[in-house]
C-alpha cells in the first residue's frame, strides 16, 4: 500500500503545473476518453472493444455555456500468437461555444500497435498514431465589430471588416507512446506520453490576410489500479499538459467498492473521488459500473480567478461507456489475465 501513495506522490510533486490556455478541449473525467489523451491508451482495457460517450456543459454562469459531445469506439484483434495486439479506433468530437456559435468538428481516426514484453503477465509497449479533419465553422450574422458600435449602442449597418471565410478546414496528426503492466497482488499501472499536432497544421484567418500554426501539444499520462481488498480498490489518474508555454496538470483517485455480485457475473462497483485541474477547478466524481457498463457524474468547482463571475460554479459533464467480449471464448480468457481499468 505504501508503494502506490509514494508513486502517485512522486508523479504529482515531479510535474508543477501552471495553467495551460484552451487551445485543447479536455474533459475533466479525461480518463474516460483514452484517444483524446494519448492514442497508445487505446485498448487498455478488459474486452474487445470499448464505446465512450461524454457530454460536458460549462460556463453557463458566466457566458453562452460551452458545450462539447465526444463519441469514441475502439476494437482490440490479435496481431501474432505472442500476445501481440492492435487496436483500431476513431474519434469524434463537436464542440460549440460563444455568442458566434463557432462549433468544432473532429473526427479522427486512430491505430494503435501493442507489443507484448512479457509473457508471463500482461506488460505492453504501446505506440499509436490518430489523425483526421478538423473543422471549424461560426456564425458570422452574430457578430458585432468595432465599427459597428456608435454612440454607445450597436448598429444594424453592416460592418466593414473583410470575412472572407466563416471557418476553416485543417488535417491534424498526433501520436504517443505507452506501457502498461500488472505488479504486486492484481496491481496494474501504465504511463504514457503522447504529441499533438506534430504536423503544425496550417490555420488561415477568417480575413484571409495571415495564416498561423497550430502549437505542439505534449501529454504525460499517468493510471494506477491498485486493489485493497476482495471488494475495494483505488484507481489514480494524472496528466499533464504542455503547450505554447502555457501548462496544466490534471490529477486525482477514485475509491471504489464492490456493492453487488451475482453468480458469474462481474460485481457492481460504485466510485467515488475527486480530481483537480490545477489552479482551476475542484472535480467531485461519482461513477457506477454494472455488468459491461460503466456511468460517471462530475462537477467542477471553479477556484480560478474567475470566481467573482462564477460564484464557483463551472460544469456538469456526464459520461457512459460500454465494454464487452465478441466471444465467450476471449472473455473467459481475458477474465483469468486482466485486471479492470
Amino acid at each position: 500500500m505504501n508503494k502506490f501513495y509514494t508513486i502517485l506522490l512522486y508523479f504529482v510533486v515531479l510535474l508543477p503545473a501552471e495553467k495551460i490556455a484552451a487551445q485543447d478541449l479536455t474533459y475533466s473525467q479525461f480518463y474516460e476518453q483514452p484517444l483524446l489523451r494519448n492514442p497508445a491508451l487505446a485498448g487498455v482495457f478488459t474486452g474487445d472493444m470499448r464505446i465512450s460517450m461524454a457530454y460536458r456543459d460549462q460556463w453557463e454562469s458566466v457566458t453562452v455555456p460551452f458545450r462539447t459531445t465526444s463519441l469514441s469506439a475502439e476494437y482490440k484483434l490479435p496481431a501474432s500468437k505472442n500476445k501481440d495486439v492492435f487496436t483500431l479506433g476513431t474519434q469524434l468530437t463537436v464542440d460549440a461555444a460563444g455568442d458566434i456559435r463557432l462549433r468544432r468538428t473532429q473526427l479522427l481516426p486512430a491505430i494503435c500497435f501493442h507489443k507484448s514484453l512479457n509473457t508471463e503477465n500482461d506488460t505492453y509497449l504501446s505506440v499509436a498514431f490518430i489523425g483526421g479533419l478538423v473543422n471549424s465553422q461560426f456564425d458570422q450574422t452574430l457578430a458585432i465589430f468595432g465599427d459597428q458600435y456608435q454612440n454607445g449602442t450597436v448598429s444594424s449597418n453592416t460592418s466593414s471588416q473583410p470575412l472572407k471565410a466563416t471557418g476553416y478546414s485543417y488535417f491534424d496528426v498526433s501520436t504517443g507512446i505507452a506501457l502498461s503492466t500488472n505488479f504486486a497482488d492484481n496491481g496494474h499501472i501504465y504511463v504514457g506520453a503522447a504529441l499533438s499536432h506534430f504536423n503544425n497544421p496550417r490555420i488561415k484567418t477568417t480575413t484571409g490576410t495571415s495564416t498561423y500554426n497550430l502549437p505542439e501539444k505534449y501529454t504525460l499520462n499517468f493510471g494506477i489500479n491498485y486493489p485493497l481488498d476482495e471488494r475495494s480498490r483505488v484507481i489514480g489518474y494524472a496528466d499533464y499538459f504542455a503547450q505554447n508555454g502555457s501548462r496544466q496538470l490534471l490529477v486525482g483517485a477514485l475509491y471504489g467498492i464492490d456493492v453487488q455480485k451475482y453468480y458469474d457475473t462481474d460485481p457492481y462497483t460504485i466510485y467515488f473521488g475527486s480530481f483537480v485541474r490545477w489552479k482551476d477547478s475542484f472535480i467531485p466524481v461519482i461513477k457506477m459500473d454494472f455488468q459491461h457498463y460503466s456511468i460517471g457524474l462530475s462537477y467542477d468547482v471553479n477556484i480560478s480567478k474567475l470566481i467573482v463571475a462564477s460564484n464557483y460554479r463551472g460544469g456538469f459533464e456526464f459520461t457512459a461507456i460500454y465494454k464487452g467480449f465478441l466471444t465467450v471464448t476471449n472473455e473467459a480468457l481475458q477474465k483469468v489475465k486482466c485486471v479492470n481499468f
